[in-house]
């Protein structure tokens, strides 16, 4: 380094004041020329000069030093070397610059679109040139380095490399060069997706990095989803391995409070039961996910980049210098510890990744000559273990951080219901693949022919953050719907072949199973074909629990005169329920729009009978023509102008559902097991969608101006009965339709209710909800799950980390519901369950919120750029969307209703999976297997585990994942330890080696506990004692289970064997 005495004091110091960054008394300047760097020493005090006169002598200084140094050099340019080899420095600020590119798997463009660069109308965003071009500059400097996420894109990318290209990438993981963070096959949402599909879209990503790279991803990081549930702290981050998770997006309150506290960075426990044994270290960007003010480097971006050669004008690095310096010590000065991390880049940035890199290396260079901070390449991974070196004490955070709001009068809570559709479509279609793989397995998976890997794929990029949470356009949407169509095709053939495989007992017996994926729009053909002479309808129930399971299997059907035997010949009492024009306009309308051809004859009734189906089994059940002494019992019918007396009770079983005659409300609740009684009340209402012009109600945002009641416009009700199960019907309007529906042998009631189209010719966008109410005080408090999995207390107007300011007690009082919500007081509860991923509240006491569809005029300008109004087609006949779910209902005495909410939840999520086949004659039980349980007849699991995962890989290992269902604490039977018997669970084929692995399936779960950083936690409380499964005995091989642990294995087993045998 050239040092220069120059009489430079006057430039330097107004410098200093016009850009205001450097403090007073600073008398340093750099000039770099020619690969030759210069410090000019200023010497005595800055000199008080007007400031026309200090940029006089700016100017004149300027051509000084430019005449000084082309007289000194000849005025020739030469090649700069940047030193970008810096680590990381005690007793200094050290700024971790985070190359990263942050790419929607789908949102304005397919994921397709996105990776191609097609469609750039929308917008110019190409993930293959990003790739391509990341690579590329890492490679010309082994000192940068580059974090990646979404494995969807980058599995793409990869699976078109040269195998030299791929040897070059592969040593620059090794290096880590490029670290892959994250892993999964996108950056999945935090409120809408179920813990199933979270852990299976994980598993996926890191399964391609284990088996390309050898990597296992260290650190979480969903910067982008809108709120962060408890589930992706514990779950999928400590239990996946995960030593840090990072995100962006936070309440603004919540922010503020948090910068000037210093609490940005945190130890989050997110499950109550697992505590500290699955804490994670968090930190949350003091800002966005991009880098400060000035410091973004695109192609087209504004920020001013260094220009450090003086034979060009604007040579500006000592106010660059300055700039970085005041941003790092800002930031500084919101976190602890001498470490800060700046995210250097956003949404699909470096598409042309040399215009970061180079202002990076650039910055690198010149800001550590200058001295006062360290600045170097880092990742979350090298970021995290300076942050644990520290040895500093962090604040404990506990449960969420949801609602999200961004600016008052802006809570991201309305996508917790967007696309309901969708998201119903996902919930189904997630709970058929677990069955799926489950029959891959027992058929035995193979190289070729259908399997359930396209819906696994389709299922993964339906969880990103812009895809379930219903925030894509509607293009998109369309895309994600195709693609798990797509798979759920060749699932549907692997599950047909899978039945026909198990049920065949002879080499002669063959069987073509169908199945009906729009049941929910009574049309299915192969149960609707009426049955000729001699014929009959073979109907096979599987049950993918591992316990015991009675259901109620409902198909529609032409005839009444039709009886069901089950495999010994013997009669099952049945019902036939009356299909109503609302269901049969439903299908006509639906069934054109979506096949384009009109279904030619309706079906006439609802055939419902029971099931009686063994764990991990299926039983079969046949339909057949009765004769004159048999038949299936016909429904009575009955309209409410036809009912005597004030009140009519519905319920053939311990649950009683009491009505008004004259308004069809429901008045009262009672069970005659349980004896709880009491008053309840169910109603739906609208919002009216806020418009105005500085935030409106949109895909994201939920912003009511004003409730409306929707009352019955008088057309009563009618009340359909029968030995399995009574029924409800009211048009409560010509969009709204109910049934409420009560089986004899449940004490729950289930709630079906068809909605749509929502009208809009008012010029008034809706959300639709609907409100259960009881007599219950429950003082603001209520209990909403955490992606299915732990309930977490709500209380209205009330945040566990700040004193809230309420200015939308709405839609700042909505949760994410994914299993369901309850409140109680000190002698009852109150629960519903649902069908889908849902917002809801309590907003008066004793009441559970629900809101169950939206219709919306104008875009909430949060990017996704077009009105979340959803219609659907037939030929140029558009309406606005009709949405057909249902939700379940059930009171119990405190303490009781875990029991409920857990199993029945479980069974919502797995539901029966029903196959039909006709055959001739009577003789299926002597040419098929007609009843059959996949583990030890004997034997079922414990009431309180159930399997989430069975699933051959390609490796011929089985991937094999046990969750225990309840929380500790949560019911006074089931809240403790649980053992699974895997010899029974495999009766038929030797266990050779069991393996127990992490989350993920990527490294062995001990290898992950003695790699796992332990965090110094600030907190006042003492933790209770964690209970947590012990090894498995490789003698005895049980599975211990605490309180909402999931324990993954590899299994290793002799090879298939065919299992027959009834049960």
């Amino acid at each position: 380094m050239i040092i220069l005495d120059a009489a430079v004091t006057v430039y330097q110091y107004y410098t200093a004041r016009e850009t205001n960054t450097i403090l007073h008394g600073s008398r340093r300047l750099f000039l770099s020329f020619l690969g030759v760097d210069f410090l000019f020493i200023l010497p005595g005090s800055t000199p008080n000069l007007h400031r026309r006169e200090a940029k006089t002598m700016k100017w004149l200084v300027n051509i000084l030093a430019l005449l000084v140094l082309l007289w000194f050099w000849g005025g020739e340019s030469k090649y700069m070397v940047y030193d970008t080899s810096q680590r990381m420095q005690s007793g200094k600020i050290n700024v971790h610059l985070v190359p990263h590119s942050h790419d929607d798997v789908g949102w304005l463009k397919t994921v397709d679109q996105y990776y191609t660069g097609a469609n750039n109308s929308i917008r110019g965003a190409c993930v293959q040139n990003v790739l391509d071009s990341v690579i590329s500059a890492l490679l010309d400097d082994k000192n940068r380095k580059f974090i990646y996420v979404e494995m969807a894109f980058f599995q793409r990318w990869w699976n078109q490399q040269s195998e030299l290209l791929k040897s070059k990438v592969k040593e620059l993981v090794k290096t880590g060069q490029l670290e892959f963070i994250n892993g999964g096959m996108c950056m999945h949402d935090e409120a809408t997706p179920h813990y199933i599909d979270l852990i299976d879209q994980t598993t996926l990503g890191h399964m391609f990095i284990q088996g390309e790279f050898g990597q296992t991803p260290r650190v979480g990081w969903q910067i982008d989803p809108f709120g962060h549930s408890s589930v992706q702290a514990y779950l999928l981050g400590a239990e996946v391995g995960f030593d840090s998770l990072f995100f962006a997006r936070m309440d603004y309150q919540d922010r503020a409070k948090r910068k000037i506290d210093k609490t940005l960075e945190v130890v989050w426990r997110g499950s109550k039961s697992l505590g500290s044994s699955s804490q994670i270290f968090t930190g949350i960007f003091p800002r966005h996910y991009d880098p400060p003010d000035g410091f973004t480097f695109e192609i087209n971006d504004v920020s001013p980049p260094i220009q450090d050669d003086v034979l060009l004008f604007d040579y500006n690095v000592e106010e660059r210098v300055n700039d970085f310096v005041a941003a790092a010590m800002a930031q500084a000065n919101v976190t602890r510890t001498n470490h800060i991390m700046w995210a250097m880049g956003t949404d699909f940035r470096y598409q042309y990744a040399v215009s970061w890199f180079r202002q990076m290396d650039k910055f690198i260079h010149y800001v550590n000559l200058d001295g006062r901070v360290n600045a170097l390449y880092s990742t979350p991974s090298i970021y995290t273990d300076a942050k644990h070196a520290a040895n500093e004490t962090w604040p404990l955070k506990t449960d969420d951080f949801f609602p999200y709001a961004d600016k008052v009068n802006t809570y991201w809570t309305g996508y917790f219901t967007s696309r309901p559709a969708f998201k119903g479509y996902v919930r189904t279609m997630s709970g058929y693949h677990l069955a799926a793989r489950q029959l891959e397995y027992f058929k035995g998976r193979k190289s070729s022919g259908p399997n359930t890997d396209a819906l696994a794929n389709a299922l993964a990029l339906a969880q990103h953050h812009d895809a379930v949470s219903g925030t894509q356009r509607q293009h998109v949407a369309s895309d994600y719907a195709m693609r798990i169509s797509m798979g759920y095709a060749q699932a549907e053939k692997l599950v047909a072949s899978s039945l026909a495989f198990l049920t065949k007992k002879t080499s002669t017996s063959t069987a073509m199973f169908q199945q009906c994926p729009l049941l929910n729009i009574t049309y299915c053909p192969p149960s609707e074909a009426v049955l000729s002479n001699g014929k009959s309808l073979v109907v096979v129930v599987y049950n993918p629990l591992g316990w015991k399971r009675e259901e109620v299997v409902r198909i529609p059907v032409s005839s009444h005169e039709l009886i069901v035997v089950d495999s010994n010949g013997r009669e099952v009492e049945s019902q036939l329920v009356p299909i109503f024009n609302a269901s049969l306009n439903m299908r006509s309308y639906h069934v054109k729009a979506y096949l384009g051809e009109t279904p030619s004859n309706a079906p006439q009734y609802w055939l419902g009978f029971t099931a009686s189906l063994p764990p991990l089994g299926f039983s079969t059940y046949i339909i057949i023509i009765s004769n004159a002494e048999t038949s299936s019992t016909m429904s009575t019918v009955s309209t409410s102008d036809k009912i005597s007396g004030e009140t009519v009770v519905v319920g053939g079983g311990n649950l009683k559902l009491h009505f008004a005659t004259n308004q069809g409300k429901l008045t009262r609740y009672t069970n005659d097991r349980s004896l709880v009684e009491g008053f309840m009340e169910h109603s739906y209402s609208y919002y009216s969608a806020y418009n105005g012009t500085d935030q409106a109600s949109g895909a994201y945002i939920f912003r009511p101006n004003a409730t409306f009641p929707i009352k019955s416009q008088g057309q009563g009700f009618t009340i359909v009965r029968g030995p399995l199960m009574d029924e409800v019907h009211q048009e409560l309007n010509s969009w709204i339709y109910q049934v409420t529906r009560v089986y004899k042998e449940k004490e729950h009631a289930e709630v079906e209710f068809t909605i749509g189209p929502i009208p809009i010719d008012d010029g008034v966008g809706k959300e639709v909800t609907t409100q259960i109410t009881t007599a219950l005080k429950t003082n603001k408090t209520f209990y909403t799950d955490s992606n299915g999995r732990d309930f977490i207390k709500r209380v209205c107007d009330f945040r566990t980390d700040w004193e809230l300011q309420v200015n939308e007690p709405v839609a700042g009082n909505y949760y994410p519901i994914n299993l369901g919500a309850y409140v109680e007081d000190g002698s009852m509860e109150l629960s519903v369950l649902v069908d889908r991923p849902v917002g809801g509240s309590s907003l008066a006491d004793g009441q559970i919120e629900l809101m169950l569809h939206r219709r919306l005029l104008y875009d909430d300008v949060k990017g996704v750029g077009e009105v979340l109004n959803e219609t659907v087609c037939v030929l140029n006949d558009c309406k606005g969307l009709m949405i057909q779910g249902k939700y379940y209902i059930r009171m119990d005495p405190v303490g009781d209703g875990a029991k409920w909410r857990r199993t029945f939840g479980q069974e919502l999520y797995s539901p029966v999976l029903v196959a039909f086949a006709q055959q001739e004659g009577n003789d299926w039980k002597n040419e098929h297997v007609s009843s059959l349980s996949m583990i030890d007849a004997s034997y079922s699991l414990p009431n309180n585990t159930a399997i989430i995962t069975l699933q051959e890989l390609e490796s011929g290992k089985l991937l094999l994942r046990l969750a225990h269902l309840y929380e500790v604490g949560e019911d006074k039977d089931y809240s403790i330890m649980a053992s699974v018997e895997l010899k029974k669970l495999f009766p038929d084929r030797r266990i050779r080696r069991v393996t127990e692995m992490n989350l993920s399936g990527n490294q062995e779960r001990g290898e992950m506990e003695r790699k796992r950083l332990a965090w110094k936690v600030k907190s006042q409380e003492e933790e209770e004692e964690i209970v947590r499964g012990g090894g498995v005995d490789s003698e005895k091989l049980v599975v211990e289970l605490g309180p909402m642990e999931i324990r993954t294995f590899f299994l290793q087993l002799d090879d298939h064997i065919r299992m027959f045998g009834s049960v």
